[in-house]
């Protein structure tokens, strides 16, 4: 679609970046420079911005955002007055940006617009500010932080005078005005990422996980018995349990259950470190205040809380007797929700190579819960009822059912229970 008479676009943002950068470029962004809104309008392009004018392009449905400039108003993220208008130069526009990687701009002919040497910082694998403004939005710490765990694998580095600035935001106060929903959105997305431990680490550099994740912050300095944690720190455990979750291949749901499995071992009395008995059940309220707080979806937040309360039953499954494994199923909801036994197991498997030294460690724990669990679910209620049963005898003759399904499982030798995995 044609732009209005005058105007001038240019493509911004990520997918600029990641071209450059040789990675699989995402959405497309355009600044347009040169219009105003009721032009963009007039010439058939769908206003969809609520904070400052953006466009669909109705055919190809990318966003167009005239060029604009911002201007502190208030704290935190919402505290901003934005101008726009025709007289606004593509260099303002980019001036406010927050990475020096993401101002650099293409013009439809192919001619790069680089005031801040952005391509420079790229061939440096560098992530560094556009201008101190930076500190002026705390949603920019938490992209910085989720970018640091994108890129870091590429070689990235965050440039020190970067650093020294978001600690003087967080210093400040700025971080304490973020809406929980954005911490989340901006967590959910770094989760996924090949080392989300990264964002977690860049945020307590930063000295904003006080605030953000106090939950998390809690376990570093927190210890561990070095014979089966010879990181010994149960922060430092957690986040490499959560890079091992990420290997392995994990769900969202399971990495976020990875970072609360042990928010109980926080609250662990002193007496009884550096052991940690009972952190399950202790792990339950933060967890849930973790999840309240952000406003984690209503699936992972479930999960989260039952792979907290259940995890040490996984280690231990091959001690414990067949009425008790039945337990675990039924704790976690397995039979309805098969999915939380399979996160499960992906947590717990985490949990054990995420120790220094144990990266590569078997977790046979897995074959006996898939068999075990296996033979528990194919107990045929429906057989039950044909038999005459009613009422709560068809559950409790399931219950016994299951739990001598269980048993049988455990007593075969262990070459037939491999066989059967």
């Amino acid at each position: 679609m044609s732009l209005p008479s005058g105007a001038t676009r240019y493509l911004v943002g990520g997918a600029l970046r990641d071209e450059l950068l040789g990675e699989p470029s995402a959405d497309r962004d355009w600044v347009v420079v040169g219009t105003t809104p009721d032009a963009m309008a007039a010439a058939g392009y769908r206003p969809v911005g609520r904070d400052f004018p953006v466009f669909l392009d109705p055919e190809t449905q990318e966003e167009h955002a005239l060029a604009r400039t911002e201007r502190k108003s208030g704290r935190g993220y919402h505290g901003f007055v934005f101008h726009t208008g025709a007289d606004v130069t593509l260099e303002a526009d980019l001036a406010r940006r927050d990475l020096t990687v993401n101002a650099i701009a293409r013009a439809d002919d192919g001619t790069l617009v680089d005031p801040f040497d952005g391509q420079a910082d790229i061939q440096a694998r560098v992530l560094r500010h556009v201008s101190d403004a930076f500190v002026e939005d705390p949603v920019r710490l938490l992209r910085l932080a989720r970018y640091y765990a994108r890129f870091a694998p590429l070689g990235f580095t965050v440039a020190e005078e970067t650093m020294t600035l978001v600690r003087r935001m967080v210093a400040a106060g700025e971080i304490d005005h973020l809406v929980p929903e954005r911490v989340w959105a901006e967590a959910e997305r770094a989760l996924m990422h090949d080392e989300p431990q990264l964002f977690f680490y860049l945020l307590r550099d930063a000295g904003a996980t006080p605030v953000l994740f106090p939950e998390l912050d809690a376990l570093f300095g927190v210890i561990q018995p070095p014979r089966h944690h010879p990181e010994i720190d149960s922060g430092v455990h957690t986040l490499l349990v959560l890079g091992q979750a990420a290997i392995d291949g994990a769900s969202l749901t399971a990495r976020y259950g990875a970072l609360c499995h042990d928010y109980g071992k926080a609250l662990t009395p002193a007496r009884i470190l550096p052991g940690h008995h009972g952190h399950e059940e202790r792990g339950v309220k933060p967890t849930d205040r973790c999840s309240a707080r952000l406003g984690v979806p209503r699936t992972l937040r479930d999960t989260a809380r039952l792979i907290t309360r259940w995890h040490t039953h996984l280690h231990r499954i091959a001690e414990l007797r067949p009425g008790t494994i039945l337990s675990l199923f039924e704790g976690m909801d397995a039979f309805r929700r098969p999915e939380r036994l399979d996160d499960l197991m992906t947590v717990c498997a985490a949990d054990v190579r995420g120790r220094l030294g144990f990266e590569k460690r078997r977790y046979p724990q897995i074959e006996i819960a898939r068999q075990t669990f296996e033979a528990a679910r194919a107990v045929d209620a429906g057989a039950l009822a044909a038999s005459g049963l009613r009422g709560s005898a068809i559950g409790e003759a399931l219950h016994t059912r299951r739990i001598e399904a269980i048993a049988r499982v455990l007593a075969a030798p262990p070459r037939a229970q491999r066989s059967s995995s």
